[in-house]
């Protein structure tokens, strides 16, 4: 089955969804995504620490690969047919210095309002 575009509305932390009965659970979903630092982006976010606050650079580079997980991961969703995504978490390791891997799961489900 292709991927089904699925509305931002159904997806959550919480394994509920307000208004929606769950009909179907899909299974766990997940999206991974590996970044590095460039070289600049290194060097710029060094040049950052030495006035302080927040270093912009790695905040665009975080937030966009969060976007990126969370998307790869409604993409997996609607591969398996579901329109909602329940209990999403977030989680974060470094696999080496200036690499990380952002993992977003969740539990792919098919609802229908109530």
């Amino acid at each position: 089955m292709g991927y089904v575009p699925m509305n931002h509305s159904l997806t959550t932390t919480t394994f509920t969804l307000d208004g929606y009965r769950i009909l179907e659970t899909k299974g766990v979903v997940r999206g991974i995504i590996v970044r590095s630092r460039s070289i600049f982006g290194t060097i710029g976010g060094s040049l950052q620490t030495l006035v302080g606050g927040n270093i912009s650079l790695f905040t665009e580079l975080c937030e966009r690969t969060r976007v990126d997980a969370f998307n790869q991961m409604l993409e997996h969703a609607g591969e398996l047919g579901a329109n909602a995504v329940i209990g999403i978490r977030y989680d974060a390791t470094e696999l080496m210095g200036g690499v990380t891997e952002v993992l977003c799961y969740g539990t792919a489900v098919v609802v229908d309002k109530s």
